[in-house]
């Protein structure tokens, strides 16, 4: 089954009621590989409604994230990006651009187990984030 109307079944479930501006912005989120803002989505969709403002936008990420379909990400810049969650996976972040990219290592599961073991605490779940360059600008670098 694919991933928005898997999406739009965990809404009606939850008695979300699924508008066209919900149906575009999610749809958005589970295409966009690039962990948008709420200002990049409302920028890319408001061409298509004319009448959506950027609190829409920030209000239905909120209702999807309360749900459990959508991850905030904070990185200590201003604004939160948006990621549809998936399976788990781990974030690269090019400390010049912002570029974020996803990877999966399946090996790290066992380090929530290992906490909870050590340390008696329930986990719920951890969080792990690569700082780096980019190959972009590594190459502006080298010029």
């Amino acid at each position: 089954m694919n991933q928005l109307k898997e999406a739009l079944d965990t809404l009606k479930d939850t008695g979300v009621r699924i508008t066209p501006q919900r149906h575009a912005i999610l749809e958005y989120l589970i295409n966009s590989m690039s962990h948008p803002t709420a200002d990049e989505i409302y920028k890319a969709l408001e061409g298509k409604f004319p009448n959506m403002s950027v609190a829409t936008v920030y209000n239905n990420l909120r209702v999807f994230r309360e749900v459990g379909l959508v991850k905030e990400l904070t990185f200590g810049d201003a604004s939160s990006r948006f990621d549809f969650i998936t399976t788990h996976h781990y974030h690269v972040i090019c400390q010049h651009c912002g570029k974020i990219v996803d990877f999966h290592y399946p090996g790290l599961d066992e380090v929530e187990h290992l906490a909870s073991h050590v340390t008696g605490f329930k986990v719920d779940n951890h969080r792990m984030e690569i700082y780096g360059t980019c190959p972009d600008c590594a190459e502006k670098e080298v010029h």
